[in-house]
């Protein structure tokens, strides 16, 4: 069996399966073990723990994985990728393999089969362009997590974890911070990859809260406000309210709340906390 950590043995694999790789994907494979082991580590995945993994490609990383947890779920979307993880995951009997979209999967129902409901941990390698969509989506299903560990675009990284005043700063950064803790574990080079992206990428782990950091009277709403605060970010928060089709809000009613909460009439969004967003958010709802 090659390893697949280096570029030897992923090229072996690729030419044995005659594998063309699929630009719809967004796949690039990592070639690297150090940032392999960092992943793992970063995770601190033991025999306790059942992880899902989200797009294993053709397993480089499921291996490493399946040497540290108790269980593993790989739910991989390319269908010709599924005999080569029969093959580079057969010594191992603690994988399952899931030929599905990871956004069409029901991952609360799977924690339930595989793990009795307790709390699971991802890791991934993902395709950079359904990054804040797999994110949001586990946060917002209300999975049981305890983290997330996952390589993304830097920039992408960057953005979940910076604070306001910053170009960066947005309605991503503040979900992500609403319901876990970010710390970037480190910076990837494209060289790391086959094939080489165009960007550089980072690994970034949100250990998830046990009580979001901040009281919220209606989640939903909160990020509403939040939404309509960045969908327009030259404009005042008041106007970027106003203007926002799914808030009950008027612009004047938006202006008369940021000035009950001490704020100028005129500010933006990007000025705001997460915590001056709750408290917006719940005296907005109380009008």
């Amino acid at each position: 069996m090659p390893t697949l950590g280096n570029p030897t043995g992923t090229i072996e694999i690729l030419k044995k399966y005659n594998f063309n790789f699929q630009k719809r994907f967004g796949q690039n494979f990592l070639i690297d073990s150090h940032i392999l082991e960092k992943i793992v580590d970063a995770a601190e995945i033991t025999k306790d723990d059942c992880v899902l993994e989200i797009g294993p490609g053709i397993g480089t990383m499921t291996q490493y994985l399946a040497e540290s947890a108790g269980e593993v779920i790989a739910v991989e979307i390319d269908k010709s990728l599924i005999p080569i993880l029969a093959d580079t995951l057969s010594p191992y009997d603690n994988v399952t393999v899931i030929n599905e979209d990871i956004l069409k999967v029901d991952i609360r129902k799977l924690v339930e089969e595989k793990n009795q409901g307790r709390p699971i941990k991802v890791v991934a390698n993902l395709p950079y362009y359904i990054t804040t969509p797999i994110i949001m989506g586990l946060f917002e299903s209300h999975v049981p997590l305890k983290s997330i560990t996952i390589m993304v675009q830097k920039e992408v990284a960057d953005r979940m974890q910076v604070g306001p005043g910053t170009k960066d700063y947005g309605a991503l950064s503040l979900a992500v911070q609403y319901y876990a803790k970010p710390k970037v574990v480190t910076y990837v080079s494209p060289e790391c990859f086959i094939p080489k992206p165009n960007v550089g990428s980072a690994v970034i782990r949100l250990e998830r809260y046990a009580e979001p950091p901040v009281e919220v009277k209606d989640e939903a709403f909160m990020f509403k406000v939040i939404r309509a605060a960045f969908n327009q970010r030259r404009k005042t928060l008041a106007n970027g309210l106003g203007n926002a089709s799914d808030l009950p809000v008027t612009r004047q009613q938006a202006q008369d709340a940021l000035e009950a909460l001490g704020f100028s009439a005129s500010i933006r969004g990007e000025a705001l906390t997460l915590e001056e967003f709750a408290k917006l958010s719940n005296y907005l709802l109380e009008q």
